[in-house]
């Protein structure tokens, strides 16, 4: 109910009377009114000052809860409270149904004032907050720049990916290509294009993983040249260097997987000199200027003739030392003239065209370069080891 003030009615009503619809009884004799409330008047009045009433305690509880809180969790979960679907304020603009049309604007208006003093209030705390939190983090991440920067360890190149590199570079200065091949091969051309039928006793000397009677895991990347010679005319000048698997038992010098590089040059008039002219740029390439090599006969199927190439031992100069066993030559790899049975089977004419080939084994000139006398240090990932190169 609405409070009127005595002094301000006492002007108007002397005598019993209605006062913007409240009667005024005058006790005489006492400075105040006995007043009569109607009681439509009352139950109208009372809803909307309840509600009104209603809305300012909210409005000073959610004050009170900012001023104590301190982070923003807590302010979410007050804005959930007062300002969210379920929550205080809008529990008040969800009762405005039952009160009189008239009185729905005047409890309306006050409940988005609260509304909005409330969000107003809490947009100033978070700003409050996340300035806090921000100065926090910065203390915390105060940096020394009078203090050393910390070293960043920066990764390099295994050493068969170092000596590898070295040797595409060598052939591609000489007008060679790359090419690659896959590493699960058919037998056609891991063996019987390359002159090895299935009776042919080398078989027996390079323990196979099949996978497949046909299928297997290849024992070296010389069917890449046959593949190469099937899809390209001569001129061919290629490497191919690539992964090879062979069931061996793994030691010092044997492993079930390693590497190989095959080359092959084919074109009009190739001799066995041109083979020896371009494994010697080879080695000087590889091994220093003064490094010499000779050529060995020996028998391979898939070329004819064919030959074991070695070169002066770089460490005693040809003098004998351990590394070559006192002979003062060390082997490492094997080549000769293509055969013309593999010629035809790569589909090229051997009337016209010939080719020499050559096999190196990666590890094997790793393991000269850089003196090591294990090849399984290369692929046990010792970082002990590794850090040396």
């Amino acid at each position: 109910m609405p409070a009127l003030k005595a002094k301000r009615v006492i002007h108007f009503v002397w005598n019993t009377g209605w006062y913007r619809g409240v009667m005024l009884r005058p006790f005489w004799g006492e400075a105040f009114f006995i007043l009569s409330v109607p009681g439509e008047y009352y139950k109208k009045e009372g809803i909307t000052m309840n509600k009104q009433e209603q809305l300012d305690g909210i409005r000073n509880s959610a004050m009170e809860e900012l001023n104590g809180i301190s982070s923003l969790k807590d302010l979410d979960a007050i804005r959930i409270k007062y300002l969210g679907k379920k929550g205080e304020v809008t529990a008040v603009l969800k009762t405005m149904g039952s009160l009189d049309p008239k009185e729905r604007p005047l409890v309306g208006k006050k409940a988005n004032e609260v509304r909005g003093e409330i969000q107003e209030a809490i947009d100033k705390k978070t700003t409050e907050l996340k300035a806090k939190k921000q100065e926090e983090e910065l203390k915390a991440e105060k940096i020394d720049v009078t203090l050393p920067g910390k070293e960043v360890e920066l990764g390099h190149k295994h050493p068969l990916s170092i000596v590898l590199d070295e040797v595409k570079e060598i052939f591609l200065g000489m007008g060679f290509n790359i090419a690659e091949g896959p590493e699960v091969e058919w037998d056609y051309y891991n063996f019987e294009a390359l002159n090895l039928p299935p009776d042919h006793p080398a078989r027996d000397t390079q323990d196979t993983f099949y996978i497949t009677e046909k299928m297997l895991l290849r024992t070296q990347t010389s069917p890449v040249q046959i593949r190469v010679m099937e899809n390209q005319e001569p001129p061919i000048r290629i490497i191919a260097p690539g992964r090879v698997f062979r069931s061996d038992a793994v030691d010092a010098t044997h492993s079930p997987l390693f590497h190989q590089i095959e080359g092959m040059v084919v074109d009009e008039n190739v001799t066995m000199a041109d083979l020896k002219g371009t494994l010697e740029i080879f080695a000087k390439k590889l091994y220093g200027e003064d490094t010499k090599i000779r050529l060995r006969p020996h028998h391979f199927p898939f070329t004819e003739p064919s030959c074991e190439i070695d070169i002066s031992c770089f460490k005693c100069g040809g003098k004998g030392c351990p590394m070559c066993k006192g002979e003062g030559w060390i082997e490492i790899l094997g080549g000769g003239m293509v055969h013309p049975k593999v010629l035809e089977n790569g589909g090229i004419d051997p009337d016209k065209y010939s080719g020499f080939a050559f096999g190196i084994g990666l590890e094997r000139i790793v393991m000269f370069r850089f003196g090591l006398d294990d090849m399984r240090l290369l692929y046990e990932n010792d970082m002990r080891f590794l850090e040396q190169f």
